[in-house]
């Protein structure tokens, strides 16, 4: 499994509750390349605004590791925190000047030149496409950012967003797991299909319910099953469930624990045939396809 591998993403949303130190997490961060997962997903909000900053102590602490890796980060939600008390209510903001000065804060915490992906975080009510896109413009002309994409949106907001742009986005990611089935039918990953754009899959463990579905529960019995089957853990099942997806998806994975993050990894090497897809599927939804 070692070398490059573009089917896993290691989330950092929880750095903050870990409890590593910067030395500890850049060991967490060799151990995934190791593993040939060399793509670390966070954003600006994390941990209270803090998260990209405890990356940097890491990045700080190994500098070799900078050129051997691609980071993503996320703009465009404003939390009410003590980081940011100009902020009275929660909200969104896609301004050009609140996406540029969200990456050059992103840029200053994690000690780097440039963001491989940037993602507007949610859709935004308030949106301008014409000026997100001349954000995105500007950033990428500065060298700043080199692809970007969308969290959360829905195909017609994808679509918007697309039109004022001169580049594809890269992505979409949303949250998608054998607990969260809408984008299977909604239009979200057909869309990317169509586009040939890889979706990723925040949550895609249902916040760690997946590893702890009851096992007298419908879904429960039919991991079990399909386990036996394969010689698979449900969490190894439920990401092989999302990597057999013709789209392409790549789950963001969440766990500061290397060893969890190797067994989760082998996923990669499952291969479900189509009756165990949607026998997965169907336990989960409760009922089987027309």
């Amino acid at each position: 499994m070692n070398g490059h591998d573009t089917s896993l993403i290691q989330g950092l949303w929880r750095i903050g509750a870990w409890g590593l130190s910067s030395t500890e997490l850049a060991r967490l961060v060799e151990g995934c390349l190791d593993l040939g997962i060399d793509t670390f997903d966070l954003a600006d909000i994390y941990h209270g605004y803090q998260c990209e900053a405890l990356f940097g102590e890491a990045l700080k602490a190994a500098p070799s590791l900078k050129a051997r890796i691609r980071v993503i980060s996320k703009c465009g939600i404003a939390l009410v925190k003590p980081a940011r008390p100009h902020h009275r209510v929660q909200h969104y903001n896609t301004s050009h000047a609140h996406i540029v000065a969200s990456v050059e804060q992103s840029l200053a915490a994690m000690g780097l030149e440039q963001l491989d992906l940037l993602l507007i975080h949610r859709p935004d009510p308030l949106m301008d496409a014409d000026e997100v896109a001349r954000a995105f413009g500007d950033l990428h002309r500065a060298g700043k950012v080199a692809a970007f994409g969308v969290s959360n949106f829905l195909p017609h907001q994808f679509e918007l967003l697309q039109s004022r742009l001169e580049q594809p986005l890269a992505t979409n990611q949303v949250e998608v797991s054998l607990l969260r089935t809408d984008s299977l039918f909604d239009g979200t990953l057909d869309q990317a299909q169509r586009l040939r754009v890889r979706p990723q899959a925040w949550s895609p463990l249902g916040g760690g319910r997946l590893s702890r579905e009851p096992v007298e529960s419908a879904l429960g019995q039919a991991l079990a099953q399909v386990g036996r089957e394969l010689d698979a853990t449900p969490e190894q099942l439920a990401l092989a469930w999302l990597l057999h997806h013709p789209a392409g998806i790549q789950p963001v994975l969440g766990s500061g624990k290397l060893e969890r993050i190797r067994v989760m990894a082998r996923a990669r090497d499952l291969n479900l045939d189509r009756q165990q897809w949607f026998q997965l599927l169907e336990a989960a939804r409760g009922f089987p396809v027309p």
